[in-house]
């Protein structure tokens, strides 16, 4: 590692992420970052300040040990690096391309006040695809067998985090999944440019090698139920990480119409399905030369948005009832999705979605201006609407991307599991513990739609709480 001073780092300048030219891009599905050189990546880690009391660990909701692999990148030992990642964080090349790092370890970066935070999330992603191309990180095998069993529901980050931990500890684990592919959200729900589905499959692999079980088509609520798990299938705890898959609407006529679709669906048929593919056995509505508008401005959205422009649409458009400073989405996709030609609408809301009077189908939206006014419960400014002001819009295709709450099917048919008025699960934060004994969660079952880490991050702490639960004779 090169010997520099406190001043030198801080006049260092920040490596940017390469990415293909938004014209090849966006009519595609290859990945958009094409990630760090070695080069690159120590150039970036050589700017941390190495500080003796990292702000950046307390940012990262899975306690990744930042210090140590950053120091261990600056100074060329990328495996150890990946090792030192994998104590913490099983997932680390999908988390290196998903997770809002800007608002997470590299927000309490101490760079961040005076200038660029460490490009926290592209180091990470470059040690996991360095160590997935040179033999993989050297993480300790699982202890003597404990003789527990525990079953995980969903294979998604909160998921696949908790039976990473409780495989580590000597426990026998089963995941469940309702799909016929794993990842849960990874898989289904985030588009092949921004984290393609042979990195969701080689990080599980790593779990198998764990000697972690995974059964696929596995709907728990019909297959078995929670309560069949921990009695006649013989678990001794559950974990539930279902995620939050049912889709939000937007309550306004016109939803039944042909040519409307949740996010959910539209991403799941082409992520899950290959949809963009001529062979697809459940395609999407042929997309090319359409007008096709998003509504929402969340990563879900700008997801579907960008999947949109590379099926072929003439225009594709975010239209958002705030303003672009209130968007949800990380700054790096909202930013992307304009370099690709995206046009983002924002203070409209939609009235009513619109037939065209010769098919029938889709054919416009009728929208309504907004102001913003005071801020409300998630701490961004009201959207109220401006009297009299409204106006028509020609779209053909309609993708709804206002948000998801948890399907009913698993909790219907666990009696005497607390529940929130927003049909999330109700846990101890501190344990992930349900009001069922031997039973917790976490993930978007609890938060409703958060972030993979926040999810994994619940998943860890469920882990240690299951441990500690089955150490005592449960």
């Amino acid at each position: 590692m090169t010997e520099l001073t406190r001043r030198q780092r801080m006049a260092r300048q920040p490596v940017p992420m390469p990415e293909r030219p938004p014209a090849e891009r966006r009519v595609d599905f290859d990945e958009v970052n094409l990630g760090y050189t070695a080069d690159l990546a120590e150039a970036e880690a050589e700017r941390c300040l190495f500080c003796a009391h990292p702000p950046c660990v307390e940012g990262c909701p899975v306690g990744i040990d930042i210090y140590g692999f950053l120091e261990a990148i600056a100074a060329g030992d990328f495996l150890d690096a990946a090792t030192i990642i994998a104590k913490d964080n099983s997932l680390p090349a999908i988390c290196g391309r998903v997770c809002p790092q800007e608002v997470q370890c590299e927000g309490a970066c101490v760079l961040a006040k005076k200038g660029k935070a460490i490009h926290i999330g592209h180091l990470e992603r470059f040690v996991a695809d360095y160590a997935r191309a040179n033999g993989g990180s050297d993480v300790a095998a699982p202890p003597f067998p404990s003789g527990r069993r525990v079953a995980i529901v969903g294979s998604g980050p909160s998921g696949l985090a908790c039976a990473t931990d409780l495989a580590r500890a000597g426990h026998e684990v089963t995941v469940f999944e309702a799909l016929h592919e794993l990842g849960g959200v990874l898989a289904y729900g985030i588009p092949e440019f921004r984290l393609p589905k042979e990195i969701v499959a080689a990080e599980i692999a790593q779990l198998k090698d764990l000697g972690v079980r995974f059964e696929t088509n596995a709907v728990i609520g019909m297959v078995d139920t929670v309560d069949e798990l921990l009695t006649t299938e013989g678990y001794n705890a559950v974990f539930i990480g279902v995620g939050a898959g049912l889709p939000k609407f937007l309550g306004v006529p016109g939803e039944d119409l042909i040519g409307v679709y949740s996010a959910n669906e539209f991403l799941t048929r082409v992520n899950l399905m290959k949809a963009y593919t001529a062979t697809a056995d459940t395609p999407v509505l042929d997309l090319y030369r359409k007008r096709v508008a998003v509504f929402g401005g969340g990563n879900t959205a700008m997801d579907s948005v960008r999947t949109a422009l590379r099926l072929g649409a003439e225009t594709a458009a975010i239209l958002y009832r705030r303003t672009e400073a209130e968007m949800p989405a990380r700054d790096e996709e909202v930013e992307h999705a304009k370099a690709e030609g995206v046009e983002i609408v924002t203070l409209v809301s939609p009235l009513e979605l619109l037939p065209d009077d010769d098919t029938g189908r889709l054919g416009g939206v009728r929208l309504q201006r907004m102001d913003l006014g005071e801020p409300d419960d998630s701490g961004r400014r009201r959207p109220r609407p401006i009297d009299g002001a409204t106006y028509d819009m020609a779209i053909d295709v309609a993708v709804i991307a206002v948000g998801n709450s948890p399907n009913p099917l698993l909790l219907r048919t666990t009696p005497g599991l607390d529940q929130t008025d927003r049909g999330t699960l109700v846990i101890d934060p501190d344990t992930c513990r349900t009001s069922r004994p031997g039973v917790f969660a976490g993930g978007d079952i609890v938060t409703g739609g958060a972030t993979v880490i926040l999810a994994m991050g619940h998943g860890r702490r469920a882990a240690a709480a299951i441990d500690q639960w089955l150490a005592a004779g449960a």
